[in-house]
């Protein structure tokens, strides 16, 4: 997988590609197949997927909470297992906000990518005011020469399956329907950061991971894995929250401990994937009621992950 944050002066073989548009957040199987008809449509080409960072949502709306399922280089990767070897990254900023469509279509995907076919969901728009939309695309796409190819929404019995909808449950702390339509675990990477050493004198050390612009699901006690730097998985639980009982936290943070596990994972990258949902978050009257309600909620995530 290629990362390339523009379009202009790109190699030659990071050019003319066939290539699945959308913000892709999440890479869940209604955005795997978009990149399968890019695929399916031009197999002999290099298959790519144009995104944008940061979320356009978050170029016009920075004071809403923090939504994503996927930063750049976690979305990269799901990208990568779907089969795309192409990933522009465009900078999404105020001038790239204010480009018009026909502008968009032909400094971008014409002359910048030089895409050869391109796919899309059939709610795909571009372009300032989002001007590009699937009529105006088809058009673009028949007189550039360029083939097109528009995939429906999948659905289940709930409806389309979408981004909304997986935030949705993840925040009502639903960790098997989340990655039910996302296709695999909802995770969280981030790098391991210093806290306050509270777990450790608890008898539990947690690896502390900011959340950062992250979706905050479900606040409360999870069953998790947690994948370390070199591919090793380890199970355990985690808290995400404000820790309430130890005088409360400003943001919220992922603290998870990791069963029979010692080392030091300062600095490292560490992906916390959240398996099962044990309970809310809640205060506890001392630190001794924290510690045996810790403990049970350790043998609980044992229990579910079989660990």
């Amino acid at each position: 997988m290629r990362i390339l944050e523009g379009w202009r002066e790109l190699p030659e073989d990071a050019r003319g590609a066939t290539v699945a548009l959308g913000n892709m957040d999440g890479v869940h199987p209604g955005h795997r197949a978009v990149l399968a008809a890019a695929h399916q449509a031009r197999p002999e080409l290099a298959l790519a997927a144009l995104t944008f960072e940061p979320h356009p949502r978050e170029h016009f709306r920075p004071d809403d909470p923090p939504f994503r399922l996927t930063l750049l280089p976690a979305k990269a990767a799901a990208l990568a297992a779907a089969g795309a070897r192409l990933c522009y990254a465009l900078p999404f900023d105020a001038a790239l906000a204010a480009m018009p469509a026909q502008a968009f279509f032909d400094q971008v995907l014409l002359h910048g990518l030089g895409a050869r076919h391109i796919a899309c969901g059939p709610d795909f728009a571009f372009g300032h005011r989002r001007g590009g939309d699937l009529r105006f695309l088809r058009e673009a796409c028949e007189g550039a020469g360029i083939g097109l190819s528009v995939v429906p929404h999948l659905a289940d019995a709930e409806g389309a399956i979408s981004s909304t909808r997986i935030r949705r449950e993840l925040q009502g702390g639903y960790t098997a329907r989340a990655a039910a339509l996302l296709g695999r675990p909802w995770s969280i990477t981030g790098v391991v950061a210093h806290g306050d050493a509270r777990g450790r004198l608890l008898g539990f050390p947690t690896a502390n991971v900011p959340l950062g612009r992250y979706l905050e699901p479900a606040r409360g006690v999870y069953a998790v894995r947690v994948r370390l730097e070199g591919r090793r998985e380890v199970p355990g639980v985690a808290n995400i929250g404000r820790r309430p009982t130890l005088g409360g936290d400003p943001v919220s943070r992922v603290e998870a401990h990791l069963f029979d596990f010692s080392g030091d994972l300062y600095g490292q990258s560490v992906e916390v994937a959240l398996l099962h949902f044990i309970r809310e978050e809640k205060r506890f009257a001392g630190l001794p009621e924290l510690t045996a309600q810790i403990a049970a909620d350790a043998a609980e995530a044992r229990r579910l992950l079989g660990a």
